[in-house]
């Protein structure tokens, strides 16, 4: 990232990092575990021939609750029959039309909406009959709020058991609050800052997020949706567990002006689209598609009324990069998928034992990993576009490598810039799935060769990956992490093989018409 801003210095007024868009899911463990409805009950003494008509006068006396606060200030509570409705934007209209002087809720929408709840299922074995988690439909309450310390935010329930809750809230929402609070000056459009006055008391406050109690604040929020929940779960004292359900982590550049942002941003989506190429579009997420890979691997461009996008997304985890009010850049990656990274923690049945990586978990705990790989992600993304618009003539870039270097006394040959399987080797190890975790010497077999038949073949094709990496690390075109086996593409690597596709898919009235 700080290669991107570097170039581009003279345009940018400041960068910002954080969470944008954050969707937090509460679940009650002992109602996603077998049979704890029927714990529930016992605990509840409540009979099975009784179990209908206690679920539903329950229900009952949740939604009274539930909007009680709403009445009680006297703001509108809406039925909703289109999902297509936009809540958020209707609750904004509400706001706008009838504001509020202090933090409080502004208004309520109910919808029958799918969900998980209980049923009862009859079977022949005893051990499978009972009541059972399926998908149904119910009535669910949305309440919007001007939280005091989050901003504009809402936090739904379902209104049968097991009452789920989710909570919705933007991480610029809440950095708007703070900057208030700290009184320093910002221009908002929609969710994103086209003016600091403090841009690094923006990040700091932005980085301050990352330290919140996420169960305390959230059983906070779940506490005022449903204020029955202790009396509820009396027999049987529960709470919430907490997890990521969707969560954006956005990284905004921000220009002077929107001529200064119109005038690279054209290029910066031609690249994206050109030159990122990989055929997995995991790209800088830091995952990779194995060979039995059956899913979805998708990138996207689109015009939408707030900005041009490209998008690369699989399996519900997506990076993008769009223009946004004008005079912003935004590059936004998005976990659905929390298991498809990895996290350093002990294991599960050794939580005093030695920290080992495994797939990250959804819930709140690994919260902040989660913000980790994401910056990557971005941080990454930006840096594979610094090379555009570069001003470095293409036969300085060519003529570097093309020629033989001496590196601790040894001399290594010259880059062979026309030969195919050379071609195909700086291909490979400029895709994106490698620009997090770095590539392997087995990455680059699984690519440019077919399996070996032999474990000789094996040895002989990873000597041979071998010699080309020492060859590549002399002319300075990747780097060794340190400990590991693996490597990243250097600056000089991103640039030379940013130039190698361009020049090698442009036509030769392109090139000329750029040169005149």
């Amino acid at each position: 990232m700080e290669k991107f801003v570097a170039r581009h210095q003279p345009i940018v007024t400041g960068v910002l990092s954080g969470f944008d868009r954050l969707v937090f899911r509460g679940t009650l463990p002992l109602f996603r575990q077998h049979r704890g409805m029927h714990i529930f009950l016992g605990r509840a003494e409540v009979a099975w021939v009784d179990w209908k008509k206690f679920m539903l006068a329950t229900s009952e006396r949740l939604k009274t609750a539930v909007l009680a606060e709403v009445e009680r200030a006297r703001r509108p509570i809406r039925y909703l029959s289109s999902p297509k409705t936009s809540k958020e934007d209707l609750a904004r209209d509400i706001l706008a039309e009838r504001p509020l002087s202090k933090p409080g809720v502004v208004c309520a929408f109910t919808a029958v909406e799918p969900c998980m709840s209980f049923e009862y299922h009859r079977s022949k074995d005893p051990k499978a009959r009972g009541l059972t988690l399926r998908p149904r439909k119910c009535q669910h309450i949305y309440k919007y709020y001007v939280h005091p310390t989050f901003g504009f935010m809402h936090a739904r329930i379902q209104t049968w058991f097991p009452f789920d809750v989710q909570i919705y809230m933007n991480g610029r929402e809440w950095l708007a609050r703070d900057l208030r609070g700290h009184r320093s000056g910002f221009k908002q459009a929609d969710n994103c800052f086209t003016w600091l006055a403090n841009p690094t008391l923006a990040q700091r406050l932005m980085d301050q997020q990352l330290e919140t109690e996420w169960p305390k604040e959230l059983t906070a929020v779940a506490r005022r949706l449903n204020p029955l929940h202790d009396e509820i779960f009396e027999p049987c004292p529960i709470d919430y567990y907490w997890s990521g359900y969707q969560t954006e982590w956005a990284t905004d550049v921000v220009f002077e002006n929107p001529k200064a942002l119109d005038g690279i941003y054209p290029a910066l989506v031609r690249y994206g689209i050109d030159v990122f190429k990989s055929a997995d579009v995991f790209r800088f997420l830091g995952r990779k598609a194995h060979g039995c890979f059956t899913g979805d691997l998708t990138t996207r461009f689109k015009n939408r009324p707030e900005g041009t996008r490209i998008k690369s997304w699989s399996r519900g985890n997506s990076i993008k990069m769009y223009n946004k009010a004008g005079s912003v850049l935004r590059v936004e990656t998005t976990i659905a998928r929390a298991d498809e990274f990895k996290v350093l923690r002990p294991r599960h049945d050794a939580p005093d034992g030695k920290l080992v990586w495994q797939p990250m978990r959804k819930g709140v705990a690994d919260l902040h990993r989660r913000a980790q790989v994401s910056q990557a992600a971005n941080a990454r993304y930006l840096d594979a576009l610094s090379v555009v618009d570069a001003s470095t003539p293409c036969s300085k870039i060519f003529d570097d490598v093309s020629r033989p270097v001496t590196v601790d006394g040894r001399r290594f040959r010259a880059m062979r810039l026309g030969d195919r399987d050379e071609l195909a080797l700086l291909d490979a190890i400029c895709r994106g799935e490698f620009a997090i975790n770095g590539l392997r010497n087995r990455d680059l077999r699984r690519l440019l060769y077919a399996p070996p038949s032999t474990k000789l073949d094996e040895r002989r094709l990873s000597g041979r990956l071998s010699r080309l990496l020492r060859l590549l690390r002399a002319h300075g075109i990747i780097r060794k992490i340190p400990k590991t086996h693996r490597y990243l593409l250097t600056e000089r690597g991103r640039l030379l093989t940013a130039t190698l596709r361009a020049t090698r898919d442009a036509s030769v009235q392109q090139l000329l018409r750029e040169a005149a």
